[in-house]
């Protein structure tokens, strides 16, 4: 999806030297600025959404393009506009000339009709509406832009530190960032703030005009305990996931930014959730050897990046070596392997391991083309078999 000349912008009349000049600069600028579209950031994380401890990170504070989660933050503003009175869920909003031509996903609600507030919010959860949400901006802000300004505000008094709104849905906009950290503290903030609101999330359809929108969030139904939130794509973001998974007395909040395909970034965030269980649960499965007589070795492939004599920069080159190549990378686990040497010296070799050998192979060529050194590895261990206590 390309991005869209901004209709607001104001106009200046000048002399057609001048004009000729000003556009050659403006040229060269917005190539200077444009997002790249082909090569979208990864990132991701982890946390447990009560205490807010980091169970896994990478590039955590990466600013990125947040697509379609950007409509978390339209509707903290709705909700809060709901608490504050100054809304009412059976207001109207009117569908204007400029909200109606913005491109898909949308609900196509014809020029000058309305819809209720509470139409707004579940288009907006649930379809991810992009001429809803701009109709629904300026209902509250007066203009989309005003109402941006509102939010970008509102991410500052929340802790969002990094993160910048140009638009109420998430469209292309070379100034709307965000980074994987702060998107979990607007799903923690929406969970504390309006936990009777929350819900909206959770739906898995939504019936607008005798037709039936389904959700963009696959795990509500193919993942045990989700319950929330949203889902975002535009090409210079990649396909990106904010996750909220409740089992038992404990949530975890997951984010993916810059997958490759919806499908991968599904598969990915089911694996990092899985990981954050175990450490949240660390008694619930254990992983036990089989006995000697009937052990098997199980071949485990990965990359081994550097080698260093101490243990953070061989961590720290893997967690980058991640964040490189994340289409072949990003579903191994980062480890650190000690080599002890002649005369009690010690090598740190920094990997990722738990990929397939294609992977591997596939990784260590693209690193190498970006400078980076890395050889493909194999190692054997023993295979492992979960029991539930």
């Amino acid at each position: 999806m390309n991005s869209n000349p901004d209709a607001e912008a104001p106009i200046f009349m000048m002399p057609r030297t001048g004009t000729l000049v000003l556009s050659t600069l403006v040229l060269l600028f917005s190539l200077l600025l444009a997002p790249t579209l082909s090569h979208a950031k990864y990132a991701s994380l982890v946390i447990d959404a009560k205490t807010g401890e980091v169970l896994h990170e990478i590039n955590a504070d990466t600013r990125n393009y947040p697509a379609s989660l950007t409509k978390m933050m339209t509707l903290y503003m709705m909700f809060e506009a709901i608490e504050e009175g100054r809304l009412r869920m059976d207001d109207r909003i009117m569908m204007s000339k400029r909200a109606a031509r913005q491109p898909p996903s949308k609900l196509g609600i014809k020029v000058g009709h309305t819809f209720s507030v509470e139409t707004a919010i579940r288009a907006l959860a649930v379809k991810s509406a992009n001429d809803v949400a701009a109709a629904a901006a300026e209902h509250l802000g007066g203009t989309e832009r005003q109402f941006a300004l509102l939010m970008t505000a509102k991410a500052r008094k929340l802790g969002m530190s990094n993160t910048t709104f140009r638009n109420a849905s998430g469209l292309p906009h070379r100034g709307q960032l965000s980074t994987a950290r702060d998107m979990s503290t607007l799903a923690r903030m929406l969970l504390t703030h309006f936990p009777h609101r929350y819900h909206y999330f959770s739906e898995p359809k939504f019936k607008f005009a005798n037709k039936t929108y389904n959700s963009h969030n696959k795990l509500l139904t193919n993942y045990e305990g989700t319950d929330g939130i949203k889902t975002g794509y535009i090409r210079a973001s990649g396909f990106n996931l904010v996750a909220s998974v409740k089992r038992g007395d404990k949530r975890l909040i997951g984010v993916v930014f810059g997958a490759k395909n919806s499908k991968t970034r599904n598969h990915h965030m089911v694996k990092l959730l899985d990981k954050g269980w175990a450490k949240v649960y660390p008694d619930t499965t254990v992983a036990k050897v089989e006995p000697k007589a009937t052990a098997k070795k199980t071949t485990i492939w990965g990359v081994q990046i550097g080698a260093y004599k101490t243990y953070d920069p061989a961590y720290a080159i893997a967690v980058r070596a991640m964040g490189i190549a994340p289409s072949y990378l990003s579903d191994g686990d980062v480890k650190v392997a000690p080599l002890h040497k002649k005369g009690g010296r010690v090598l740190y070799r920094g990997r990722v391991m738990g990929i397939s050998k294609k992977q591997a192979y596939r990784a260590c060529k693209y690193l190498k083309k970006r400078k980076l050194g890395c050889m493909p590895l194999k190692t054997y261990g023993p295979t492992e078999v979960a029991s539930l206590n």
